[in-house]
């Protein structure tokens, strides 16, 4: 059996994996050769596991399979009956994350928004979030509107094996959040009494660089106001915006 655990980048992934190895022992794999958040954070933390070759087997397994993408879905391997869980975030606080991670400013930990890089700094980081809000859509993660719609809105989806977490409620209510994702995706599976939930603090201490921020509304004192214009200039992040209630 197959869990797609998809989202774009930075919209919360690597937490979720990590409350579902502490909360239930599940591990994930990924679609990807080589999985460089486990290798940068670790693996035991976000619980890797190997990936079989043949996803087909996967798939027709007894076994619970819990496949990490960043991939549209017309780039996935996916279908129809696969159960899906899919992490969405206001697209203005994803690609500035990105964007971060990406021209690897932040990484002292401390609070980083643009009006406290140094100029050289700035400018990698506005050029990697213009890269962002304007990727190609024709393969792999695409914008973050239109993967966003490609996972939400594909028509062969079950309601009951289609669960969407909202990265604002996982901050905020990690496990609980990550069981009821689970109640629905994957009834039969218990919970481990007594878990050890690490808080995004401890995270944070861990790896400041990739653990940045973890707050809601980041974009408001990081994101330029011309390259906030061009994020919603794209239609399918205005058109996901919308239907997420995410505000302008």
């Amino acid at each position: 059996m197959i869990v797609w655990l998809a989202s774009y980048p930075r919209s919360g992934n690597t937490f979720f994996r990590i409350v579902l190895n502490r909360l239930y022992g599940l591990r994930t794999c990924v679609v990807y050769e080589v999985d460089g958040v486990a290798e940068r954070v670790g693996s035991e933390l976000v619980g890797f596991q190997e990936r079989p070759d043949d996803i087909s087997r996967m798939r027709e397994s007894d076994e619970v399979f819990v496949l990490k993408t960043h991939n549209q879905t017309r780039h996935s391997p996916v279908r129809g009956d696969d159960r899906v869980v899919y992490l969405v975030r206001d697209g203005r606080d994803s690609v500035v994350s990105e964007a971060h991670l990406r021209s690897d400013v932040g990484t002292t930990g401390e609070r980083s928004g643009p009006d406290l890089l140094t100029e050289e700094r700035r400018r990698r980081f506005e050029t990697e979030l213009r890269q962002a809000i304007t990727r190609p859509t024709k393969r792999g993660v695409g914008k973050w509107g239109t993967n966003v719609l490609s996972w939400s809105r594909w028509p062969r989806w079950s309601a009951s094996r289609h669960v969407v977490v909202r990265y604002e409620h996982l901050i905020r209510e990690p496990a609980e959040v990550v069981r009821q994702a689970v109640d629905l995706v994957l009834p039969d599976v218990p919970p481990i009494a007594g878990a050890d939930i690490p808080s995004f603090a401890e995270l944070h201490r861990l790896d400041g660089g990739f653990f940045r921020r973890g707050s809601v509304g980041s974009h408001r004192d990081e994101l330029p106001a011309h390259l906030e214009e061009l994020f919603w200039a794209q239609p399918d992040n205005s058109e996901a915006m919308r239907m997420l209630g995410y505000a302008r």
